[in-house]
């Protein structure tokens, strides 16, 4: 008995075995595509819980309590490391390049920042004003660990302190007072605390005991 044929000559059951094979490789391949946007969507909600963990973990390093007690006013006390510079004063509502970074004095705007912790850089005229008050300015690598920053945020005192990111540093962490200067590898540092009881609210600022508040906020000020 002859095998039924189509017009093109092919016989019938090999049409149907060619039609269900590519039936199935067409089911093959959106299982697969299916597969891939499941893996790119599982993925995209790995990396964004990864960092809400980051931010969550930096966000908690700023309320941590700050346990730094520190006695107004310099000693003299030498300290390994610290730098001093000649930066003038002054007032200025224009740009102004500093010699040190971050800088350590200067003129700066005639408003000052209010003191506090801050996630995002804060402006240098404004940081500089605040530092002519008696401020300590505490500045950090952007990439420091949570675990770093929260251990750096135990040392700082209550008031008179400005604690932010910076980009650049030639160190992890830069303390800075009125022309002076200290760079750190590490929060671990005894020389930390030993800046704050030397430079914290000194005698040898511009104009020591001026407020460290009733100025102006930088950008995402916490406290």
């Amino acid at each position: 008995m002859s095998r039924g044929r189509k017009g093109d000559g092919t016989p019938a059951d090999d049409r149907g075995t060619a039609k269900q094979e590519r039936a199935a490789q067409r089911a093959a391949r959106e299982e697969e595509s299916i597969r891939r946007r499941k893996r790119k969507v599982l993925r995209k909600r790995l990396i964004n819980a990864a960092i809400v963990v980051v931010v969550v973990a930096v966000i908690a390093a700023f309320f941590i309590p700050r346990k730094g007690t520190y006695t107004p006013g310099s000693s003299g006390e030498s300290i390994d490391g610290v730098q001093s510079f000649q930066n003038p004063t002054g007032h200025t509502l224009g740009a102004v390049t500093y010699p040190q970074t971050p800088p350590a004095g200067g003129e700066h705007n005639p408003t000052w920042l209010n003191c506090g912790l801050y996630r995002d850089p804060v402006p240098n005229t404004y940081a500089v004003h605040s530092l002519e008050h008696g401020a300590v300015w505490v500045t950090y690598d952007p990439a420091l660990s949570a675990d770093a920053l929260a251990k750096l945020r135990e040392y700082l005192p209550s008031t008179y302190v400005v604690l932010s990111p910076y980009v650049g540093l030639p160190s992890p962490i830069v303390l800075t007072s009125w022309n002076t200067q200290l760079r750190l590898d590490s929060p671990d540092d005894p020389r930390l605390p030993r800046f704050f009881e030397e430079y914290w609210r000194s005698q040898n600022v511009p104009e020591p005991g001026a407020l460290c508040t009733g100025g102006i906020d930088g950008p995402g000020r916490i406290s």
